[in-house]
């Protein structure tokens, strides 16, 4: 039963010590945040184009190449 109380007052210890870090942590602002996440968004989006542009591409031109 002593490790169960040892254990659980580790278990709060650590959280209390990650909500003090957390305060300590500078957040972004809500502009910043949409900023940020458009510009992820719009980066997954080239970056999927691309990918997708270059696998048609190359299997086209394996194809010819087996033919």
């Amino acid at each position: 039963m002593e490790k169960i109380r040892t254990w659980l007052g580790a278990v709060r210890t650590f959280f209390d010590e990650v909500r003090q870090e957390l305060k300590k942590c500078a957040w972004p602002t809500w502009g910043e945040l949409k900023e940020s996440t458009l510009v992820v968004v719009v980066s997954v989006i080239i970056l999927t184009v691309f990918v997708g542009v270059s696998d048609l591409v190359l299997n086209t031109v394996l194809r010819q190449v087996v033919r």
